[in-house]
């Protein structure tokens, strides 16, 4: 059984998340030791650009999708499988959140005054 190198691994994630087209979600890692930048605004304002970002993934994706079953030649197999994990992706990272958030709100409702 081989070992995880966690730090390759963890700079992985980064690049890749990097190049998503998710800009709230991108600003979480950086790549290497770079500090990215951290989005400005409320927590609705970055909650809203996250959720938006999820949209057009998806909508990228249905696109390419359509497009590769109408037998456009300038989209391949590749582009429309690469772009649906993005979007599966990307609705899993925002579900998991969803999840926090109504589990934070119940603890916090369970709460004695």
């Amino acid at each position: 059984m081989s070992t995880i190198d966690v730090n390759n691994l963890l700079s992985q994630m980064r690049r890749i998340s990097a190049q998503t087209e998710m800009p709230a979600i991108r600003g979480v890692g950086g790549l290497g030791n770079e500090t990215a930048p951290v989005a400005k605004g409320s927590f609705g304002d970055v909650l809203r650009q996250s959720i938006d970002g999820v949209a057009k993934a998806q909508d990228k994706a249905e696109k390419l999708s359509n497009a590769f079953e109408r037998g456009d030649p300038s989209v391949d197999l590749a582009q429309v499988m690469i772009q649906g994990q993005r979007a599966d992706l990307g609705f899993r990272a925002m579900t998991e959140v969803r999840n926090k958030f109504v589990d934070a709100y119940k603890e916090i409702m369970n709460m004695s005054i």
